[in-house]
């Protein structure tokens, strides 16, 4: 199981659609980043899909959140076992940036910064109108970077969907009290 959270694990509201969540990982910087754009290691945390690194390649990724964690946890009726979307990279600097599309939404940036022994990763996942999908995408990015920071730490994860659950629960009441 992972650590207890803490108020710092949690996403903000940086602007009103637009959720920040900001993480302290074990480094280096080149193997976190590693984890963003292999498909290979991105599908032990996210999502599978190859990722050419140059903007305006295309990302097809491919969830299947019943294979994150052992045992994965009661998945919700409304979540498909598999979900596929394909998204572009917008801006690309390695090690340290990464930003591509997102559906109908402004899109998604991950920044890695290096911290000592430790990578800060901050996810900023702009335009998110709708409330409902506001939660989900939340819930979702917090549970998934809670599952990659336990295999970047080599330890075992939550199961996922039972974390997400709660950590839907814990975004409804923060974001919309």
């Amino acid at each position: 199981m992972t650590a207890m959270l803490t108020e710092d694990d949690y996403g903000v509201l940086a602007e009103p659609a637009t959720l920040k969540i900001e993480r302290l990982l074990p480094g280096p910087i080149d193997r976190v980043w590693t984890y963003l754009v292999d498909g290979e290691l991105r599908r032990q945390w996210l999502a599978a899909g190859a990722m050419e690194q140059q903007v305006g390649a295309p990302v097809e990724l491919v969830w299947r959140n019943d294979e994150l964690t052992d045992p994965p946890g009661q998945r919700p009726d409304e979540m498909a076992e598999e979900h596929r979307m394909t998204c572009e990279v917008v801006e690309i600097d390695p090690p340290h940036k990464l930003a591509i599309s997102w559906g109908s939404t402004g899109g998604v940036t991950f920044t890695l910064a290096e911290k000592g022994d430790e990578v800060l990763l901050t996810l900023v996942h702009k335009r998110v109108e709708d409330s409902a999908v506001l939660l989900n995408v939340s819930a979702g990015w917090h549970a998934h970077i809670d599952v990659l920071e336990a295999r970047l730490r080599g330890t075992a994860p939550a199961p996922h969907w039972d974390n997400w659950a709660q950590l839907r629960s814990d975004y409804a009441e923060r974001f919309f009290g």
